[in-house]
């Protein structure tokens, strides 16, 4: 059985992959692994390397406490089991990589207000609003 531990970074690593808008397979062969060895760390079935977390760092981008945020009460991000489904929703992630990619503050501004407006008004849920 997987250790929380491993399983919480491992959780990271997959965020932060698909953040990055990387394949299991282009991270995998960017580090020298399969993407089914990735497939395992991100599971917390197999462990990382301290050298091999090091290559994932420079290649995400990321420092390496992103990868232990969370853990042993770290009140700066909540551990993956109590975090709201949409941190860890691969649409919200891919959305959230796709919005810092406008090049516009104006355009970013404008849609994160209609956002923000989506989700403060209700919508009835029958079949004329789907």
């Amino acid at each position: 059985m997987a250790h929380p531990t491993d399983v919480h970074i491992g959780q990271r690593l997959r965020d932060a992959r698909v953040a990055a808008g990387l394949t299991q397979t282009a991270l995998g062969e960017s580090i020298g692994v399969t993407f089914q060895q990735l497939q395992k760390y991100e599971s917390g079935a197999n462990r990382i390397a301290g050298s091999r977390l090091w290559q994932l760092c420079q290649t995400l981008g990321v420092n390496p406490d992103y990868f232990f945020e969370g853990l042993n009460g770290d009140e700066r991000t909540a551990p993956p089991e109590a975090a709201p489904a949409a941190t860890t929703d691969r649409l919200a992630l891919e959305a959230a990589r796709d919005f810092s990619a406008i090049p516009s503050r104006a355009v970013r501004r404008s849609l994160r207000r209609l956002i923000t407006t989506l989700t403060t008004t209700t919508i009835p849920d029958t079949e004329e609003s789907r």
